[in-house]
């Protein structure tokens, strides 16, 4: 295994990107890989199961890009800006992005696979009054009595609205049906159920 002799020994034997020194495999770096240690890097088994499964991610985990995002290392500057893009919810994720510098070449391919592309649920990402993430369909409680204007009624604090919508164009409006009528209502004044 030429490849993987190549990248221990970049490497000093050690996770190019938490410095991890068990269960360390070669990961080929999509979306062209080309099966040299330029498209490739030294990852540990819990660095690779959270990028190839999003949903195994440990946000606290990643902590460790802090450092190793420094490396002159191409395919290893891609998987940290790949990884803090896909986490740049988190302040301290957002803030080493900031300061990531990549040339053009390494941006490109750090972009390729759409990793860090703005969704439009990011660009308009409604919360409710707890800073929690709110989806269509979810279901809220309202916080605050609220007097539905023109429907003639006051939508009371307590009271759980089901199957929401968003409000594409602005973040701080959400859809709802209360009492029998579509309403819009504020997103600080709602709270999100689990």
């Amino acid at each position: 295994m030429p490849i993987e002799s190549a990248l221990r020994a970049r490497s000093d034997d050690k996770c190019e990107l938490c410095g991890d020194v068990t269960n360390l495999a070669a990961y080929a770096i999509p979306p062209e890989p080309d099966g040299t240690a330029e498209t490739a890097a030294l990852l540990c088994g819990t660095c690779t199961d959270q990028i190839d499964t999003p949903a195994n991610s440990d946000v606290h985990h990643w902590r460790c890009l802090s450092e190793s995002m420094w490396t002159p290392v191409p395919a290893v500057q891609v998987l940290a800006w790949r990884m803090l893009s896909r986490l740049s919810n988190e302040d301290w994720a957002r803030d080493l992005l900031d300061t990531l510098y990549l040339d053009e070449e390494t941006q490109t391919w750090a972009a390729a696979t759409g990793d860090g592309a703005a969704s439009s649920e990011e660009t308009s990402l409604h919360r409710d009054s707890n800073g929690a993430s709110l989806s269509a369909g979810d279901t809220i409680t309202l916080i605050k009595d609220l007097n539905v204007k023109g429907a003639g009624f006051t939508a009371k604090r307590g009271t759980a609205v089901r199957n929401i919508s968003l409000v594409q164009d602005n973040p701080a409006h959400i859809e709802g049906r209360v009492n029998g009528q579509q309403i819009i209502i504020l997103t600080e004044f709602v709270k999100k159920q689990n």
